[in-house]
C-alpha cells in the first residue's frame, strides 16, 4: 500500500487529521516555522539584491531530522499548512529544509479540520503558491529592516530594551494621536429640552423633545419664556415599518470587537481560544474535531454547503419565515482575501448546548458568539413598527417617536446593545386629535465630549477601516505595544506612557513615513499586489530600504537623546532611606533603588488586592509560584503563611463565617465542606 506524508503546522491537529485519513497516511507536525532570518543580525544581503539569509531556526534541528526519516519512507508527501500567506510560506520553507526536491510534493489547504473539508482537499492538490510566499517575504523583510536598524537608535537615544515595528509604529501612532485630541478638547455647553405630557382621554404621559439645537441657558430661558401659556398641538402622526438587518457573519476583526465588547476578552484571548475551536474539541461521542472554520480572515463569504444547512437548520428549528436573503457587505477599500471563508461554525448542528460539556467556559462563550452570529447572519430581517409625531407649542417644533417590534426575525438568536427597550410607548396612541396638557419642563445641561480612547476594540476596528496589518496582525500588534509598556490598558481603555510617547516623538521626527498611516496602508496594498502576481516583492523591498537606511543615519547625527525617568513608588530602600523606583525585567515588574550602582537592593513588587488577610489582617497581595503561577498570598509572609488560589473576598460567609473567594462571577466559601456559594451582585 502507498504511503503518504501529511505535514500540519500545529501539534493539536496531528490527532484529528490522522483519524479522518487512516493508517495509510502519516500526519506530522512542524510546529510552525522551521526556517527564518537570523536573530543575531538583520539577515538580509543587501549588496547581493536583497538576498534573504535563512537558517534553521533554533530546536528545530531534531524536529527536521525526524521529518526527513518520514519523507524517506513516504511515497508521496502533502504539504498542509495553513490556508493564508504565513502557512505557505511555511510549507515553502519545509519544502527546502526537507530537500523535497526529488520527491513527488503537494500542496493542500482546507478551512476547516472536519472529516469532509480535509478529505476534499486531497482531492484538489496543487503547487506552493509562489507569490503568497512572496508577499510573506516582503512583509518579513520589511519588518526585519525597520526593526534592526531603528531599534537600535531607540536604544542609544531613549533606552534599552525598546523596539520599532513597521506596522506596530503606525498603531502607537494611532493611540498617541488620539491621546492629544482628547487633551486638546474644549467642551462646548448645549441643553436638551423635554416636555412632559398628559394625553387627556388616556391620562397616559408622552414625553417629548425640543426639535432645534440650543447652544446657552440664555436661549433655553427666551424658549421657555415664548412657551409660556403655549397649547401643544399634534401636527402629524406619520406611522410606518423600519426593517433591521441581519449581522454578517464574523471576520478576525469583528470576532476580536464583539468578543471585546461582549466577553470582555483581551484580542490575545480571543485568538487563543479561536484557535483551540478551530484545531479541535473532544466531542463526546464525535472525537475531536474543528468545531469553527479558520480564525484569520478579513471575508465575510460563506460556502454554498454551509448556506445550504444554515438554511435547513433555521426552517427547522425557527420555521420557514425565519429563513433570510443572506446580507452582502459592502466591499472595502483594498482586497479582501477571498480565499477564506468568514469565520462560522463548521457544523450547525452542534449548537452551544450540545458542545457546553465539552468546552471550558470561555470556550464555550466564544463558541456561542460565533454560532449564534452565524446562524443570524442567513436569518431574516427584525420588523419594527414604527410612529413618529410632530408637535407645534407657539411655532415651536417638539417630536416624539416610538418603535415596537412586530416580526423578532435573527433577533431572537442574536441582540446587541444597540436593541434598548422602548419607554416612550404611550407615543403609538396619539392621533391629530389628541389634546395634550403640559405636566413638566424637563431641561437639561449637557457638555461635548471628547473622542473616546482606544479600546482594544476600537483600536482593531481602526486599524482594519485604515489599512493597517492584517487579520493575523491585530492582536500581535496590540500584545507587542502592552509588553513594550508604550501603552498601558485601564479599565479597558488604552493609555499612552511616557516610554510611549518619547518613541512616538522620535519616530515622528525622523521617520515620518513609517509612522504614517496612509503610507503603512499603502504598503499593504503593495504587499496584496505582490501576492496577485502584479508586482515582484524584490521591487517593494529595493524602493523601502535606501530611504530607510539614509533617514536612519541622519537621525543618529541629528536626534538628541531622551531621558526617562522612572516612576517612583511609596516603598523606601530599607538600605540607604531613597524611594524606590518601578523596573521591567523578563519576569515583569519589580521595585529597584534609584541609587544603583552605589546601592544595589531590588525586590519584588506585588499587586495590591485591596482585600484583607483572614488570618493577620495585612493585605492581600497578588504573587506567582516558581513556575509562573498566580496565588494570592499575605504581605507578612513568611510570618503569616495564608495562600490562597482563588481571590479571596473582604465578604465572610454568612453561613460559617470564613472568608468566601471568588469564582468567575460567583463567591464561595473556601471551606469547602460548608459549600456556600452566592452571586457576587447579591453581595
Amino acid at each position: 500500500m502507498a504511503k503518504y506524508l501529511v505535514i500540519v503546522e500545529s501539534p493539536a491537529k496531528v490527532k484529528t487529521i490522522k483519524k479522518f485519513l487512516g493508517s495509510n497516511y502519516d500526519v506530522e507536525a512542524s510546529n510552525g516555522h522551521v526556517r527564518d532570518l537570523p536573530k543575531s543580525q538583520l539577515g538580509i544581503d543587501i549588496a547581493h539584491d536583497y538576498e534573504p539569509k535563512y537558517i534553521t531556526i533554533r530546536g528545530k534541528g531534531d524536529l527536521l531530522a525526524n521529518l526527513r526519516k518520514k519523507v524517506k519512507k513516504a511515497d508521496k508527501v502533502y504539504l498542509a499548512t495553513d490556508p493564508d500567506r504565513e502557512g505557505e510560506a511555511i510549507s515553502w520553507h519545509l519544502y527546502h529544509a526537507l530537500k523535497l526536491e526529488d520527491k513527488k510534493v503537494q500542496r493542500i489547504t482546507f478551512n476547516e479540520i472536519t472529516k469532509n473539508a480535509v478529505k476534499a482537499s486531497l482531492k484538489h492538490p496543487r503547487e506552493i503558491d509562489m507569490d503568497l510566499v512572496d508577499a510573506q517575504q516582503a512583509r518579513r523583510m520589511l519588518d526585519r529592516m525597520v526593526g534592526y536598524t531603528i531599534s537600535p537608535l531607540l536604544w542609544a537615544k531613549i533606552k534599552r530594551g525598546l523596539s520599532a515595528g513597521r506596522v506596530q509604529s503606525a498603531a502607537l501612532r494611532l493611540i498617541c494621536d488620539r491621546e492629544d485630541q482628547v487633551n486638546a478638547f474644549i467642551p462646548e455647553e448645549y441643553w436638551t429640552l423635554d416636555a412632559h405630557l398628559t394625553e387627556a382621554k388616556s391620562k397616559k404621559e408622552v414625553v417629548v423633545k425640543y426639535k432645534d439645537s440650543i447652544s446657552s441657558r440664555e436661549q433655553l430661558d427666551q424658549i421657555l419664556k415664548e412657551l409660556d401659556q403655549a397649547v401643544f398641538q399634534v401636527v402629524s402622526v406619520k406611522n410606518g415599518e423600519r426593517t433591521k438587518k441581519a449581522p454578517l457573519p464574523f471576520t478576525t476583526s469583528t470576532l476580536q470587537q464583539e468578543a471585546s465588547k461582549v466577553l470582555n476578552f483581551s484580542t490575545s484571548k480571543t485568538m487563543r481560544l479561536a484557535q483551540q475551536l478551530y484545531e479541535g474539541i473532544d466531542i463526546k461521542g464525535n472525537g475531536t474535531v474543528g468545531v469553527i472554520t479558520y480564525l484569520r480572515t478579513d471575508s465575510t463569504r460563506v460556502s454554498e454547503e454551509a448556506a445550504a444547512a444554515a438554511k435547513e437548520y433555521i426552517e427547522e428549528a425557527y420555521g420557514a419565515p425565519y429563513v433570510g436573503a443572506p446580507v452582502q457587505a459592502a466591499r472595502k477599500n483594498g482586497k479582501v482575501q477571498d480565499a477564506h471563508e468568514a469565520i462560522r461554525p463548521t457544523d450547525i448542528r452542534l449548537t452551544p448546548v450540545i458542545l457546553k460539556e465539552s468546552l471550558t467556559r470561555d470556550q464555550f462563550r466564544l463558541y456561542q458568539l460565533i454560532w449564534r452570529r452565524f446562524t443570524a447572519s442567513r436569518m431574516a430581517s427584525a420588523i419594527y413598527e414604527t410612529v413618529n409625531v410632530k408637535i407645534d407649542a407657539a411655532g415651536h417644533a417638539f417630536t416624539a417617536s416610538a418603535s415596537k417590534l412586530k416580526f423578532d426575525g435573527f433577533l431572537s438568536v442574536y441582540t446587541d446593545d444597540e436593541e434598548k427597550a422602548d419607554n416612550n410607548k404611550a407615543v403609538a396612541s396619539l392621533t391629530a386629535d389628541s389634546q395634550l396638557e403640559l405636566k413638566e419642563y424637563d431641561p437639561k445641561q449637557h457638555f461635548t465630549q471628547p473622542p473616546a480612547h482606544y479600546t482594544e476594540a476600537s483600536l482593531v476596528k481602526a486599524l482594519e477601516e485604515d489599512g493597517i496589518g492584517r487579520p493575523s496582525t491585530y492582536a500581535p500588534i496590540i500584545t507587542t505595544l502592552l509588553a513594550r509598556r508604550y501603552i498601558v490598558k485601564e479599565n479597558k481603555n488604552l493609555y499612552m506612557t511616557e516610554l510611549g510617547e518619547a518613541v512616538n516623538d522620535m519616530m515622528k521626527k525622523a521617520f515620518p513615513s513609517i509612522v504614517d498611516v496612509s503610507f503603512t496602508a499603502n504598503m499593504e496594498s503593495l504587499l496584496d499586489m505582490v501576492e496577485e502576481g502584479k508586482v515582484s516583492w524584490k521591487t517593494v523591498v529595493r524602493n523601502f530600504y535606501p530611504d530607510l537606511e539614509a533617514a536612519v543615519n541622519a537621525a543618529e547625527k541629528e536626534l538628541e537623546k531622551v531621558k526617562i525617568e522612572d516612576e517612583v513608588s511609596d516603598q523606601v530602600c530599607e538600605l540607604c532611606g531613597r524611594h524606590m523606583v518601578f523596573k521591567y525585567g523578563p519576569h515583569g515588574k519589580f521595585l529597584a533603588c534609584p541609587g544603583f550602582p552605589e546601592c544595589k537592593n531590588t525586590k519584588p513588587y506585588f499587586e495590591k488586592t485591596g482585600v484583607k488577610c483572614p488570618k493577620c489582617g495585612g493585605e492581600i497581595l497578588v504573587k506567582k509560584t516558581k513556575k509562573g503561577r498566580r496565588y494570592y498570598g499575605c504581605e507578612n509572609s513568611p510570618e503569616c503563611d495564608f495562600m490562597s488560589w482563588q481571590k479571596p473576598s473582604n465578604e465572610k460567609c454568612p453561613r460559617c463565617g470564613g472568608y468566601m473567594v471568588e469564582k468567575g462571577n460567583k463567591l464561595t466559601c473556601a471551606d469547602q465542606a460548608c459549600g456556600y456559594a452566592t452571586n457576587k451582585s447579591k453581595v
